[in-house]
């Protein structure tokens, strides 16, 4: 069994600081496979607000992937939210692109769907290199076949259903399709702050967009949450688990059917 969490959208600076504490205590019980976080850690990309941020994750147990969201940029500040857009989050975080994890269990890679600027009225809204989605590919090609394929990203590349915003992703279908084809099985993502699973309409339809709910106070109708996602050879479970206002408890659950890879025949022994 392999067993991933992927928190989100914690917004450091309006954060639900009970909730927060409590899916650190949670994560820290689980210590999964990989601990992934899609995005969005601060709320206005204020120094102080990415130094509460950098203490959070430094508590999180390894290995763990982090990509920027929207809001990790100089969210007030035009001047540099154009020019030097992930200047605070290289100090305080780290790498904005290339990060990943490659072990018995699961291949993982980050892409950053964030911007700083673009052409367009709404620069919150996601974009993404179908170039990169290209290399990420060739890159999980080389995963083990038992390996969970896995890509997190800040914004959903294709628009879920029942959610109140959108991610908007400048190329996002091209990318979603060029990732299922090349055996992504996860694309996770955080942004509209609502849990949510469906398969891609590509090839078998076992490449699944998967949302992950809010740590923070910014709540769109569903409660403050994170993903629990166990793997075995058949089933691929996502369990987003709902605050009650003291403690954590499963708000959804979907059983999603796993791509069957072959496995690489063992040699003929030599007469």
């Amino acid at each position: 069994m392999t067993r991933l969490i992927q928190l989100s959208d914690p917004h450091f600076g309006g954060e639900n600081v009970a909730a927060t504490e409590a899916a650190t205590a949670f994560v820290q019980e689980r210590r999964p496979d990989l601990v992934l976080v899609t995005g969005d850690l601060t709320l206005n990309g204020l120094p102080k607000e990415f130094q509460a941020a950098a203490a959070w994750l430094d508590r999180l147990p390894n290995p763990r992937l982090v990509t920027p969201g929207n809001h990790d940029t100089p969210y007030w500040n035009l001047v540099l939210r154009a020019l030097t857009p992930f200047a605070r989050y290289h100090r305080y975080i780290g790498e904005s692109e290339g990060q990943g994890l490659d072990n018995a269990a699961v291949s993982a890679r980050a892409i950053n769907t964030a911007r700083g600027a673009q052409p367009r009225p709404d620069w919150s809204k996601g974009a993404i290199d179908l170039d990169l989605c290209r290399s990420t590919v060739a890159d999980l090609a080389c995963a083990a076949p038992s390996a969970l394929r896995v890509i997190a990203c800040h914004h959903p590349l294709v628009e879920a259903l029942d959610t109140p915003v959108t991610g908007g992703v400048h190329r996002g279908e091209d990318a979603a399709c060029i990732l299922a084809k090349g055996g992504a099985d996860l694309i996770l993502t955080g942004h509209v702050h609502n849990p949510f699973a469906t398969a891609l309409q590509v090839d078998d339809k076992r490449t699944y967009a998967v949302g992950a709910g809010t740590l923070s106070t910014r709540l769109r109708g569903t409660p403050t949450g994170f993903n629990c996602i166990d793997a075995d050879a058949e089933t691929i479970t996502v369990t987003a688990m709902g605050w009650s206002g003291s403690h954590f408890e499963p708000y959804r659950t979907w059983a999603l059917p796993r791509r069957i890879r072959p496995t690489a025949r063992r040699p003929a022994a030599l007469g």
